[in-house]
């Protein structure tokens, strides 16, 4: 049974019912990460925050926002393009990844490197307890007040400890205008060269991303400014192409939604995201699948294999299996066989799950496997 509460308090009255009765429950929004971390273990009861989708309070001006967390970011793109104003997270899933989804699962793309992630884009979220209470954290202000923020606990936490009922975001205006410019190669010897005279030149692109394929590498840089900035861009990489506003949109739309894409294509495919110093991305795009993408400027790198039993870590960086399918990630052997060892923080992590959800009912084994 999937219940899909219409306000946060309905959300948390429906989560103190299911806690006193003891029920294991699912927590979603629009079920565009089913394959993504730890397996959804069964439960006995579904609730879905996708009913929570309504903008609760927006100044512009004051370059922040309030929503619920069943709002799509594709919706949420579209109100804010009205003001000239932008959350660049750039999930994949976009079109239809709730904002409750994305800071829970803590995913990001390629503007990243410039902006952040969840962490620097929330500044206040309410989430439901499994005693059925309302949490407020956090404010409606850009700058808050130092101490402890129990909302930063939730990103990333998969809803293994509560559920997200309301978000608030700083939001950032729009550039002016944005360019990109692309360079293929053949070999990663060069495609490095080029990309460490980016990184060490003054120039801040807002993405520098690699994407690897069967013929070679290639490239891509997105600069966002001022005509003169991007200019200026043109004058300092002269050796690449730029691309038409439309195969600019497009390019960067592959890139953000490589991972469904690929994940619709191969339904038993698996998704390995390596992480690493930036020295070693060259070493790790080349030992990576004829898939794969990087994010060249902070050392995140995806690797795309078409079946999840080839799947296989790498001796550089730490790797995780990101999206495998189910039957993979229920029968792929212990954790550590799929995940990187936890570090010296897990004892505390139980801690806090056990604070919140001392009978474990709330996403069983979502936070990959250990949680």
């Amino acid at each position: 049974m999937t219940i899909v509460p219409g306000s946060p308090e309905e959300l948390a009255r429906r989560l103190a019912d299911a806690g006193s009765g003891n029920l294991r429950i699912t927590l979603i929004g629009n079920c565009t990460k089913e394959r993504m971390a730890g397996p959804i273990a069964p439960s006995d009861i579904t609730i879905s925050t996708a009913g929570l989708n309504r903008i609760l309070e927006y100044e512009p001006r004051d370059l922040t926002i309030s929503v619920g967390a069943g709002i799509s970011y594709c919706e949420l793109a579209r109100v804010l393009a009205g003001e000239r104003q932008m959350i660049p997270l750039d999930p994949p899933f976009s079109e239809r990844a709730t904002m409750g989804g994305i800071v829970a699962a803590n995913t990001s793309g390629p503007r990243r490197r410039l902006y952040g992630a969840a962490r620097d884009m929330v500044i206040g979220m309410t989430f439901a307890t499994l005693e059925g209470k309302l949490v407020r954290t956090g404010g409606m202000v850009v700058k808050n007040v130092a101490g402890l923020d129990m909302g930063k606990l939730m990103i990333g936490s998969f809803g293994t400890l509560a559920a997200i009922a309301i978000l608030n975001f700083r939001v950032y205006p729009l550039p002016a205008a944005s360019r990109t410019f692309v360079q293929d190669f053949d070999q990663i010897a060069d495609v490095m060269t080029a990309r460490d005279a980016i990184l060490k030149s003054r120039l801040q692109p807002a993405a520098i991303d690699i994407v690897k394929t069967a013929e070679g590498y290639r490239l891509a840089v997105q600069a966002a400014g001022s005509p003169a900035v991007l200019d200026r861009y043109s004058r300092e990489l002269p050796r690449m192409r730029v691309l038409e506003p439309s195969a600019e949109q497009s390019l960067w739309r592959d890139i953000r939604e490589a991972t469904p894409q690929f994940l619709r294509a191969h339904p038993e495919g698996a998704v390995l995201r390596v992480s690493c110093v930036l020295s070693d991305v060259g070493r790790v795009l080349e030992a990576l699948p004829s898939h794969a993408v990087a994010r060249a400027g902070s050392g995140v790198c995806y690797g795309y294999f078409e079946r999840a039993a080839d799947l296989r870590h790498l001796p550089i960086g730490t790797s995780v299996v990101e999206f495998a399918p189910q039957h993979f990630r229920e029968n792929g052997g212990h954790p550590a066989n799929l995940w990187p060892q936890p570090g010296n923080d897990f004892a505390m992590m139980k801690k806090i799950k056990a604070m919140f959800d001392p009978r474990e009912l709330l996403n069983r084994g979502r936070l990959y496997g250990r949680i």
